[in-house]
């Protein structure tokens, strides 16, 4: 039986963890490698979008909550995921977007995104309202975070009830690391104070009891805090679960909730489990789902480079690079250095910014001219091992690119998986 999100807190106090991955990304790729293990295991298919990425304006993907829902769901219909398997949730809902403006004004923007997501089908919301708006400190206190939160329960509450649909779940908290990872190489991360953690869960419940929304306090989930993993551009901080101890024993006193874990990208196998193991079950991961999908495209686009004189030199990474220079918006502000250490980092940073544009008819019409090139070509296995050891069983044989990439991204998916199975056995 897949798990629900609501099996995650018994399994975890009755000493029998277990956890489920959250796909957090808007590639159709992606996608399509996290709804295909849904369909080959029968696991649960826990698929996030940002309020950045997907909101009721568009976002940067140019889709809309129930857009972005009708992509998932047309995916798992091509992929014969079945449909019950698949729970959306959306990550940092909140007036984020909107903070250049007044808090008022971005609030109610904030409340017609959650409006959005819980009526198109999301049944996960994470309320994140930390982020101060116009004139306001950067980071808010508790109190104020709380009440703003419980604005947007209220919301989520009547468009659930106004919808005939079933009550969404809630994660609250917000100490989590910088979105697509920190701009500088780290050496140490603190996880969160366990005081901390529970005046924050204290705030949020009083503030909810106060508002009439003991209900909607009743369906929270779990709480996010920075368990002491994080990735910067060129380097990883793994889990150390003796750094963590006082924030686990946190849980002690609330049966009904978890933790929840961003940023566990480039982790492994074995942190991952020791997080699930420790009662943080949501394991969040995107960048290096996107990550590995450029490592593999980039590994193709060398190949066809060798292998077809026709096809040019590199020329997806030319393209990619152009379009990064030419529009370094997602990029700038994030990569540092000479200009040869930016270069590196526009394609190869951990961070992986360059999933911003993925989306462009620039990057779509290079990426299918390389697909286009390779489908049906043999790759001779001494050229794979080059470019793509771990790929050899796809060499010699009529190439199908797409099951390659997918192939790729699901290897980065099945520790995610393993873990989540395997940390009551730690």
């Amino acid at each position: 039986m897949p798990l629900a999100l609501t099996d995650l807190a018994p399994r975890y106090h009755s000493g029998q963890p277990a956890g489920i991955p959250s796909v957090c990304s808007a590639h159709p790729l992606v996608l399509r490698a996290a709804l295909q293990h849904g369909r080959a295991t029968g696991d649960t298919v826990l698929i996030e979008a940002t309020c950045n990425q997907v909101n009721h304006l568009g976002g940067y993907t140019g889709m809309t909550p129930t857009d972005f829902a009708q992509v998932v769901h047309d995916l798992a219909g091509a992929e014969g995921c079945p449909s019950d398997l698949i729970i959306l949730g959306g990550d940092h809902l909140g007036p984020n977007p909107w903070r250049h403006l007044p808090a008022e004004d971005a609030m109610a923007q904030a409340e017609q995104m959650v409006a959005a997501y819980v009526a198109a089908g999301f049944g996960k919301i994470h309320l994140d309202a930390s982020m101060g708006c116009a004139g306001e400190p950067e980071a808010l206190d508790d109190t104020t975070t709380a009440h703003r939160a419980a604005r947007l329960a209220r919301v989520a509450e009547e468009t659930a009830q106004a919808q005939s649909l079933p009550p969404p779940h809630y994660i609250i908290g917000t100490e989590v690391p910088p979105p697509g990872g920190a701009d500088h190489e780290l050496t140490t991360v603190s996880p969160t104070d366990p005081n901390a953690a529970r005046d924050t869960l204290a705030v949020h419940q009083q503030v909810f009891v106060d508002q009439g929304l003991e209900s909607a306090f009743a369906r929270v989930l779990g709480l996010v805090v920075q368990p002491g993993v994080e990735f910067g551009n060129k380097n990883t901080i793994l889990y150390r679960p003796e750094a963590a101890t006082g924030l686990t024993q946190v849980l002690g006193a609330y049966p009904q909730l978890i933790f929840e874990a961003h940023s566990t990208d480039y982790q492994g196998s074995t942190p991952l489990a020791q997080l699930v193991r420790d009662g943080f079950p949501i394991l969040k991961v995107g960048p290096e789902l996107t990550f590995v999908l450029r490592e593999a495209l980039y590994a193709l686009d060398l190949i066809a480079s060798d292998l077809l004189p026709d096809y040019g030199a590199r020329p997806l990474f030319s393209a990619m690079e152009a379009l990064m220079t030419r529009a370094p918006e997602n990029w700038e502000r994030h990569y540092h250095g000479s200009e040869a250490e930016q270069r590196v980092l526009r394609h190869y940073s951990l961070s992986d910014r360059i999933r911003y544009y993925w989306t462009t008819l620039e990057a779509q019409t290079a990426v299918q001219t390389l697909l286009d090139a390779l489908r049906g070509q043999s790759v001779p296995l001494p050229l794979m091992w080059q470019h793509m050891p771990a790929a050899a069983s796809f060499a010699s044989a009529p190439l199908d690119p797409e099951t390659l990439l997918i192939w790729r991204v699901r290897q980065s998916l099945h520790s995610y998986h393993a873990a989540c199975a395997g940390a009551a056995n730690l």
